[in-house]
């Protein structure tokens, strides 16, 4: 899978971005030219999907290789890629009132709108409930918000960068990461979930502020960031009540 948005949609952390990669012979793609890398890579079995210049989705079918299954669904102008298996989903779709045959990305789809819209619950502790490997993106474009997550157990690696016109880059491909963001370009941290509006949490632990870890590579050279949980701060959480306590407006 394949998402790319622009700085107008998402501000990528800061410390994604490297130095380097504005200094050394290996450069940072555009866009376009990191669109065209996963297309010509996947040419059998992918298609994108551009909204205007502000964001695209790029999805390739699994094939005999593919380690885990995955799943591209839309809805209502909420798009979503998912990779993985969710071991509850049918006690989650019995929850929300959907259909025996609903996939995984419907499901997140589905929660996502419900929270979105008029769920009392916050994203965190929708997200603990999820049982099973699993790493998905969606972009919201009636409101161009992006949302990411990726499960704790870390079977399902997800990878975020920044393209050389800053646009944010999301993948599971680490070697289109790499050849596409150079040296600005990390894993995106297990257990955690990114929002566009409101930044990056730990979802088992969010009363916890994340912090930033540079990342040094075999070059010795600075190459992003890791992300972690610091364990000696503490969010101060508003009490969450009605319409507010959503996916949308966060924690």
């Amino acid at each position: 899978m394949l998402g790319i948005f622009k700085e107008k949609l998402v501000n990528a952390p800061k410390e994604l971005k490297s130095p380097a990669s504005t200094s050394r012979c290996s450069k940072p793609k555009l866009s376009n030219e990191i669109l065209n890398d996963f297309m010509s890579s996947n040419s059998s079995n992918a298609f994108s999907m551009c909204f205007g210049n502000d964001a695209l989705l790029a999805y390739s079918s699994p094939n005999n290789n593919s380690t885990h299954q995955r799943f591209f669904s839309g809805l209502d102008d909420i798009y979503c890629v998912f990779m993985g298996e969710l071991h509850n989903l049918s006690r989650l779709n019995k929850q929300y009132g959907l259909s025996k045959g609903t996939n995984e990305a419907m499901f997140i789809i589905q929660a996502y709108r419900t929270l979105r819209d008029r769920g009392p619950y916050p994203a965190d502790q929708v997200l603990s409930q999820l049982e099973g490997s699993f790493g998905f993106l969606i972009y919201d474009h009636k409101n161009g918000t992006v949302f990411v997550a990726s499960g704790s157990n870390g079977q399902i690696g997800l990878y975020w960068g920044v393209a050389a016109d800053g646009s944010i880059v999301i993948s599971e491909n680490v070697d289109l990461i790499k050849a596409g963001c150079a040296k600005s370009f990390a894993p995106f941290p297990t257990g955690c979930m990114f929002h566009s509006e409101h930044g990056l949490m730990n979802f088992e632990h969010p009363t916890r502020k994340m912090k930033a870890m540079p990342r040094i590579d075999s070059e010795g050279v600075m190459c992003g960031a890791n992300f972690d949980v610091d364990s000696q701060s503490k969010i101060q959480m508003m009490p969450r009540v009605g319409s507010e306590a959503n996916w949308a407006t966060w924690g």
